[in-house]
């Protein structure tokens, strides 16, 4: 039997030679997602106070209809498929789903929190053919903002560190709600110690958009960004605006190459607009991914959410966008909020 060390360097290069062929295939063509979010439970076992993504009382989404949407994503050209929650690992039957994913084709990702990882769980997550998992660390020590602490997690850190086979990344957090900005220098620091790729992620308010860094938190950022390993993921020189405050020009390519499909099956351009265009899955089209990459996004300039605007990268050299957004079929957030409270 091989390794552990043989067998992620097999699965590093077969992931790296995919992950080649999803750049080559979006730089030729403009008509397909390349990234896509997907939420199989709301639910989270955390509640972390600046996040407005989980609740705690939803039902798992049933497993076939998780597999109808990957296979539904598959035949729209889709390159990765990045599931999240809520808790993702609160699905009991998640394994299957990223199986699914594999072999539909698609790169598959995980966002967890990383609270429920066990060696067990490492394990089950190598043989579904995980590609990528990243937790987003918030602190040194947990507080009343986040129990997203390396306190805890450490341990969950070490578990990775000596059973996944698939890559790994932590991102550490600066931002307002943040009480300590050197503790994301501190997670950044540890990350690498263990062998994983280090991010840095810029909070941002309700509606994703920019809160702007102190001067001691640009410092910690620039350090944070020099650190460590790089990977096609990284691809955040747009963050050094943000960090300063600034607008960021670039054009938004939400609703084509890049979706957030909600646990209701709805595509929104991102997670803070959700509602936005919210159309059935099932019913979305390639004319919906032409009409969105033409269209102008009004909360652009000042995004920070840096999975759109990464994936948005391969395309921010060509095609203008003239066309303005379809008139949102609910309003806001709230409102969304509101019809899942009433269930």
């Amino acid at each position: 039997m091989l390794s552990l060390k043989a067998r992620r360097k097999l699965r590093a290069a077969h992931r790296h030679l995919r992950e080649w062929r999803m750049i080559a295939k979006a730089l030729l063509s403009t008509r397909h997602p390349v990234d896509v979010h997907l939420i199989p439970v709301r639910r989270c076992n955390l509640s972390c106070t600046y996040c407005t993504e989980y609740d705690d009382f939803s039902k798992p989404v049933p497993t076939a209809e998780m597999l109808e949407r990957v296979d539904l994503l598959a035949s729209l050209g889709t390159s990765i498929i990045t599931i999240s929650g809520g808790e993702p690992l609160l699905h009991p039957e998640l394994e299957q789903i990223i199986e699914h994913v594999r072999r539909r084709g698609m790169i598959a990702g995980l966002i967890t929190n990383g609270y429920l990882l066990t060696p067990a769980r490492i394990q089950s997550l190598n043989r579904a053919g995980l590609d990528h998992l990243q937790i987003s660390i918030d602190n040194v020590m947990p507080d009343e903002v986040s129990k997203k602490s390396l306190k805890v997690l450490d341990k969950k850190l070490q578990m990775l560190a000596e059973y996944a086979e698939f890559a790994v990344n932590i991102n550490s957090v600066l931002g307002s709600p943040i009480r300590r900005p050197t503790d994301a220098l501190i997670v950044a620091r540890r990350a690498i110690e263990l062998g994983f790729t280090s991010t840095v992620g810029i909070l941002h308010d309700s509606s994703g958009q920019l809160q702007p860094l102190s001067e001691e938190q640009q410092r910690i950022f620039t350090e944070i960004m020099k650190l460590g390993k790089r990977s096609y993921s990284r691809l955040n020189q747009f963050q050094q605006r943000i960090a300063r405050g600034l607008p960021h020009e670039w054009r938004c390519r939400a609703g084509s190459r890049y979706l957030y499909v909600c646990e209701d099956g709805l595509v929104h351009y991102c997670s803070q607009q959700r509602g936005y265009p919210a159309i059935p899955l099932r019913q979305y089209t390639a004319e919906h991914l032409a009409h969105e990459y033409h269209t102008r996004k009004a909360c652009a300039s000042r995004c920070t959410v840096s999975c759109v605007q990464q994936v948005a990268m391969l395309d921010n050299w060509r095609h203008p966008q003239t066309r303005e957004a379809f008139q949102p079929r609910l309003n806001s957030l709230v409102q969304l909020e509101a019809r899942a409270h009433e269930r």
